[in-house]
């Protein structure tokens, strides 16, 4: 029997040698942070403090603007010197609490104490994960105490621990897993507790034997969880990928994963629920040809990105190109006075913006975009209608259902911006939608 996998995808440069046996290293700040108030999917979470407020580490600074949204938690003491808009990696100013870190670290009293978790009921570990600002920390940044409260929990029979980490260059879930297993197997075993005919699946890549093997042998006497080694492919770690790779079962553009039975969290989420600890950290890799000593990072949250570029080495080149995240999905950079936010992941700095040098040219009908894609829809078409500016078309052949996962434009031999296009596309549908109401 093959290896779990999904139907089509992609086989690019992994560039994981680069930082993937870089053991995590703990980085403290050194000048302000900053905390913007939209760090994940839903509403914006409102300022509880205000300028001169001293404030501790683990101390709820933002609060949850609504049931689709998520507390905002100050990663160290200091003062609040400021409350206004600061940019972000998408580079949209949003607003932000600015704190001048005074190097102490004084933690908010109970932070980090230990609790037996077979002692909490359901209501307490979902208010312990709300509380604590938790969000999917693979890059999605949904609230996960709304993911950990569907509709019927009776109908939830998969929680699957995603660590396929099928983005290029990027190990910190990786490393995560060989240097604290012993935390993702407790934290699942606590996220079991909530759904009584659940079992647990811990999905990792095959590109990732070690961390396989070490998994593979602590969970060899835990009856409701098992690994799932995957075939190594992108984009594995998708969610409808690997639903689909696990348990066969398919998930659409309007399903949630709760519609077919799967709660999916990714390692540094799983992690993260973990004691009574607030979300303050955030695992970074800074990687690239264009990085002096690529590195992994435990680093603060709120931390300026330029001081996880210096603590790596610096640049032995300057970059023509520097991604926040991997280059399939990440976003490009203009300026790294940004800080690290709970959906952050990477930094991947790149001597040649080789994608800056491509021509695009007419389609050829090749039909390779069609044989890659895992939503298995057809990018050739779609991309007609979006040059177009063919909304009604574009939804009725399904370009809703694009994952904007990058395949289709890696495969095409004549280099057209076809993901770029859908990106487009499927926020102006998105939005005309929003106004029909």
């Amino acid at each position: 029997m093959g290896l779990a996998t999904f139907k089509g995808g992609i086989h690019p440069y992994e560039g994981k040698e680069l930082s993937e046996n870089k053991p995590i290293q703990v980085l403290l700040p050194k000048g302000e942070l900053v905390f913007p108030m939209s760090q994940h999917i839903g509403a914006p979470a409102k300022p509880l403090v205000a300028k001169g407020d001293r404030v501790l580490a683990g101390q709820k600074i933002g609060e949850a603007g609504g049931f689709i949204s998520a507390n905002v938690i100050c990663s160290v003491s200091g003062t609040v010197k400021a409350i206004e808009p600061r940019r972000m990696v998408n580079g949209a100013m949003v607003p932000s609490i600015i704190v001048e870190n005074d190097g102490e670290y004084e933690t908010v009293e109970g932070v980090g104490e230990d609790r037996d978790p077979s002692t909490l009921s359901k209501e307490e570990i979902r208010s312990i994960v709300k509380e604590a600002g938790i969000v999917g920390l693979g890059g999605a940044g949904f609230p996960t105490h709304v993911k950990l409260t569907p509709k019927d929990e009776n109908a939830i029979d998969y929680v699957i621990v995603n660590g396929a980490e099928c983005e290029p260059y990027l190990p910190s879930d990786y490393r995560m897993l060989i240097e604290e297993p012993e935390k993702i197997v407790v934290v699942l075993k606590v996220i079991l507790q909530l759904f009584d005919n659940a079992k647990g699946v811990i999905a990792i890549e095959n590109n990732k034997p070690e961390a396989i093997k070490k998994l593979t042998e602590m969970v060899k006497d835990e009856p409701k969880i098992t690994v799932c080694p995957l075939l190594t492919k992108y984009p594995q770690g998708g969610e409808r990928s690997i639903i689909y790779a696990v348990t066969g079962r398919k998930v659409n553009s309007s399903m949630l994963p709760a519609d077919a039975g799967c709660i999916v969290d990714n390692v540094d989420t799983v992690a993260s629920v973990c004691k009574s600890t607030p979300l303050m950290r955030k695992i970074i890799t800074i990687t690239g040809d264009a990085v002096a000593e690529p590195q992994n990072f435990n680093v603060k949250l709120g931390t300026n990105y330029q001081e996880l570029i210096e603590a790596a080495g610096g640049f032995k080149t300057e970059p023509e190109k520097i991604i926040s995240g991997g280059p399939m999905m990440g976003q490009a950079l203009f300026t790294v006075d940004v800080p690290v936010c709970k959906t952050s992941s990477a930094l991947t700095c790149f001597t040649k913006d080789q994608v800056a040098a491509f021509e695009p040219t007419a389609c050829i009908r090749c039909g390779r975009c069609v044989s890659v894609c895992p939503s298995h829809i057809v990018p050739v078409m779609m991309m007609k209608a979006a040059m177009n500016r063919d909304c009604e078309t574009f939804e009725k052949i399904n370009g809703m259902e694009c994952m904007e996962c990058g395949s289709c434009t890696y495969i095409c031999p004549a280099r057209r911006p076809l993901t770029q296009a859908f990106k487009e596309m499927r926020k102006t549908v998105a939005a005309n939608r929003r106004k029909k109401g």
